[in-house]
């Protein structure tokens, strides 16, 4: 059980602090940097970042899980409608919609448009180079928009299991 909420609060707080982070001040920040602003992104991906993420994200959800079964006495459903089982189980639906746009939406417009960056010094013609900058400017807005997402829902997610147990 101790390792168990180590892991899931240790690696949630992580999780949900990168992602505060990223929507609020680093994102945001990497635009007004213009072009500057992607070599920030790729150090970031070359470092790991959105590897360590998902790898956080699911940890944090297992580990959730293992607790949910434990504390419910193997999910039982008296348990469940309560207010505390209600408002943990509000967090965990919050936490995997949050994941699955995360993992389905902001990490591969991220990745791509970090790969399409790097191939700009490639492209001689000016034209083409407008044309790789609006695809990739494109893809860091859908990032973004995906990343406030799953900041906010990961903030319900922290909320619903900080006040769960005085419920």
């Amino acid at each position: 059980m101790i390792v168990m909420r180590l892991l899931h609060v240790g690696l949630g707080v992580f999780w949900a602090g990168a992602l505060f982070f990223m929507a609020w001040f680093l994102i945001p920040s990497v635009r007004d940097a213009g072009p500057e602003g992607a070599k920030v992104v790729q150090a970031l991906q070359r470092r790991g970042f959105m590897t360590i993420l998902p790898i956080a994200a699911i940890v944090t959800i297992l580990s959730g899980v293992v607790l949910m079964w434990r504390v419910s006495a193997g999910f039982q459903p008296a348990w469940s409608r309560s207010p505390t089982g209600m408002a943990v189980g509000i967090g965990a639906v919050a936490a995997i919609i949050g994941f699955g746009i995360g993992v389905g939406v902001m990490r591969p417009a991220t990745m791509k448009a970090g790969a399409l960056a790097e191939t700009l010094g490639t492209l001689a013609d000016a034209g083409a180079r407008d044309a790789r900058m609006a695809e990739i400017q494109a893809l860091r807005m859908r990032a973004a928009k995906a990343a406030q997402w799953v900041a906010g829902l990961l903030a319900i997610a922290v909320v619903t299991m900080a006040v769960a147990r005085y419920l």
